[in-house]
């Protein structure tokens, strides 16, 4: 899978959001959300990434990390990003989801554009790199805007699927390591 553009430093902040292809409306199925969740704590209790901030959209995933010393970023975004989509894709057949035959079809027309049998997220990440203390708060502050922004909820911290509770006091899904 190719970036775009590199996260070349492990101790840097980055946000970035990868995005399911065509902006098809995956994770709005309980079972998938929690293939999310569960492989960012994974990658924070086995791969030494800290979790500053994030969110689960239907379609992609806002999210701001940062690496321990001598892992690269991109190789954790590349093993994150293949184990969802692989993940996701041996799920949707097994589950209740009226849409899985669309689903399914339209990934494997991604794939057979990059000669693969099925194609989950779109290229690169856009990653942002996050050294400038400014950046880190509306970084922040738009990632939690965005479920509300979409009308899903009317406070951030209501979002089951965002870091927002946690920045409210409260303990979410997924362990934060604060900036």
């Amino acid at each position: 899978m190719g970036f775009a553009y590199t996260l070349l430093t492990s101790d840097t902040p980055y946000f970035i959001t990868p995005t399911v292809v065509g902006w098809i409306d995956v994770f709005t199925r309980p079972e998938l959300a929690q293939i999310v969740v569960d492989s960012l704590n994974f990658i924070v209790e086995n791969k030494g990434v800290k979790i500053h901030c994030w969110c689960l959209m239907p379609s992609h995933l806002h999210l701001i990390f940062s690496c321990n010393d001598g892992i690269l970023p991109s190789d954790v975004v590349r093993d994150f990003k293949k184990f969802v989509a692989q993940k996701v894709l041996l799920i949707i057949p097994k589950i209740k989801e009226s849409r899985k035959e669309w689903m399914l079809k339209l990934f494997e027309e991604f794939g057979r554009q990059y000669n693969q049998k099925f194609k989950f997220w779109q290229e690169g990440n856009l990653p942002l790199n996050l050294t400038i203390e400014n950046r880190y708060h509306n970084a922040i502050n738009y990632i939690h805007q965005n479920p509300v922004e979409a009308g899903f909820v009317i406070m951030p911290e209501h979002y089951k699927y965002s870091s927002a509770i946690d920045y409210c006091g409260g303990k979410g899904l997924v362990p934060i390591t604060y900036l």
